[in-house]
């Protein structure tokens, strides 16, 4: 499918899309038209010689600095040059392509003065899966993402760095030549316009909620199979439980639970034992309350994801009675917020996991499963170190959780004496995603090991589907194997979608 970038902007869809499955980009001609006419007040106020900040003088703390037409293009040059000072390695492929198109979004409102073959440009880049090289770091999220866009913006001028296919380093006029594109020379405003924005954190975090979507409903999953696995109640997600306590995310993760739950011999054994467990620990009878929770900060940060995708965020904006106003837009706390909330609720949910793993290998509490989950607890240690390594994740998302929003410094001779750090809060935000995705991987084996020591009883839909998934790599219970490729592949199934679409097959959608 081609992405059509409309002067009213674009879909969450398309960004992942183009960032994650190479769909091409188009602008449509209702776009072209839009920045075509505020272009043309551009170049009206040049032709009067008024100053305006970013046509006809310097940025940041040099915004009174006047600068003759003559040097004007120079200027916007000179912008990019300087403002592309990122350090480290690179940003992945699927950031940048997400930022730019973002970035193609912005100019095509129609707000920002640049000519309409500027965002073509972008386009260009992207429909010849040409990647700039961004340095992760760089960006304060203060006039927005600026050295990472900066770095995307010299490419277009034949300058900088782009990412090769083996992930080396290559000169972007080599790249530009390739593929038979042609460098671009800037002029008034347009330097500014590539780079002020929030494009950056805004596409790691509509990225991250597609990511945090799916592994919030496989944290069900793993939930439901480890409380199975451990002959736990259902009788707490009953749905008048939660009507009671009206949290939407709480009600959708209850359900799925008990949903998950039925047609389980296993959950037969004991269901109608009232003494059997009066009542289960708090990482299994509170699973809806604690993902529940994460669910409903997830919907926030989508509403802001969403916000942010019809906003104008470039500075100056060049208005349809042809003003051009100075704004704040470019300030990254909404993004950075979210993100930051996100994190601590994506390492809440692992951290849960992991209790309910350390309930599965105790002895003392797994309700007379063999110790660490092995069948000869011994000579062999069974899944003992998984959980280790589960518990090194949970703490590395714990000093991730801690919020980066809060923590401003002042740049550019104190004007910009306020930044939000959105950038980073939303790159540690992807981090603490992919740490969850290692956590559900340790409790899906975990939960299908105990699954198959209650043999022979069955059990239930989503614990036949689980253990077919988890077989061909993980075996039976018996002697130790070589865990670290299990657990790979237990990341590449919580990853997928193959699973969840199973288990979706067999008792409904989930929520």
């Amino acid at each position: 499918m081609n992405v059509i970038v409309q002067p009213t902007g674009i879909t969450p869809a398309d960004v992942v899309a183009v960032a994650r499955h190479g769909a091409k980009v188009e602008i449509s001609e209702e776009a072209v038209a839009a920045m075509g006419r505020s272009r043309a007040i551009v170049d009206g106020i040049e032709a009067s010689g008024r100053p305006v900040y970013g046509v006809s003088t310097g940025f940041g703390a040099l915004a009174n600095t006047s600068i003759a037409p003559q040097r004007r293009a120079e200027l916007q040059h000179a912008l990019i040059r300087s403002h592309a000072a990122g350090v480290g390695a690179p940003m992945p492929r699927e950031v940048v392509r997400a930022m730019m198109l973002l970035r193609v979004r912005s100019l095509a409102l129609g707000l920002s003065g640049v000519r309409p073959k500027l965002a073509q440009g972008l386009v260009d880049l992207l429909n010849h899966d040409i990647t700039p090289w961004v340095p992760e770091h760089g960006s304060l999220g203060a006039s927005g993402d600026l050295a990472p866009l900066a770095h995307c913006a010299l490419v277009l001028l034949g300058e900088g760095w782009v990412l090769g296919k083996d992930g080396a380093r290559v000169d972007a006029a080599q790249a530009l030549h390739a593929a038979h594109l042609e460098p671009l020379d800037l002029v008034a405003k347009e330097g500014l316009a590539l780079i002020n924005g929030t494009d950056g954190m805004l596409g790691m975090l509509l990225l991250a909620i597609e990511d945090a979507g799916h592994l919030f409903a496989m944290a069900d999953v793993t939930a439901a199979l480890a409380i199975e696995a451990m002959l736990g109640s259902e009788r707490p997600f009953l749905p008048e439980l939660h009507s009671i306590r009206p949290h939407p995310g709480q009600a959708s993760s209850a359900a799925n639970i008990h949903k998950l739950l039925q047609d389980s011999a296993i959950m037969d054994s004991h269901r109608d034992d009232l003494a059997h467990a009066v009542q289960d620990a708090y990482s299994m009878r509170c699973a809806p309350q604690v993902a529940g929770a994460a669910r409903d900060t997830l919907e926030f940060a989508r509403t802001t994801a969403a916000r942010e995708l019809r906003s104008v965020v470039d500075n100056p904006v060049v208005l349809t009675d042809g003003r051009v106003e100075s704004t704040g837009n470019f300030h990254g706390a909404p993004l950075g917020f979210a993100a930051d909330f996100l994190a601590i609720a994506a390492a809440e949910v692992g951290a849960i996991a992991e209790r309910r793993v350390d309930r599965l290998l105790d002895v003392a509490r797994n309700r007379e499963l063999p110790p660490f989950l092995s069948p000869d607890a011994g000579v062999n240690s069974g899944l003992m170190i998984a959980q280790y390594t589960a518990a090194g994740i949970v703490a590395e998302n714990r000093r991730l959780a801690n919020p980066a929003s809060v923590d401003s410094l002042p740049t550019s001779g104190m004007q910009e004496d306020h930044v939000s750090m959105g950038w980073a809060a939303a790159k540690k935000l992807r981090t603490v995603l992919d740490n969850l995705t290692s956590l559900l991987a340790v409790e899906l084996l975990s939960a299908v090991r105990g699954i198959q020591l209650r043999a022979p009883l069955s059990p239930s839909p989503a614990g036949r589907a689980a253990v077919a998934a988890v077989e061909g790599f993980a075996g039976e219970p018996g002697p130790d194997r070589f865990l670290a490729p299990v657990l790979e592949q237990g990341r590449a199934v919580i990853a997928d979608r193959a699973l969840r679409t199973e288990i979706e097959a067999a008792v409904g959608p989930l929520l």
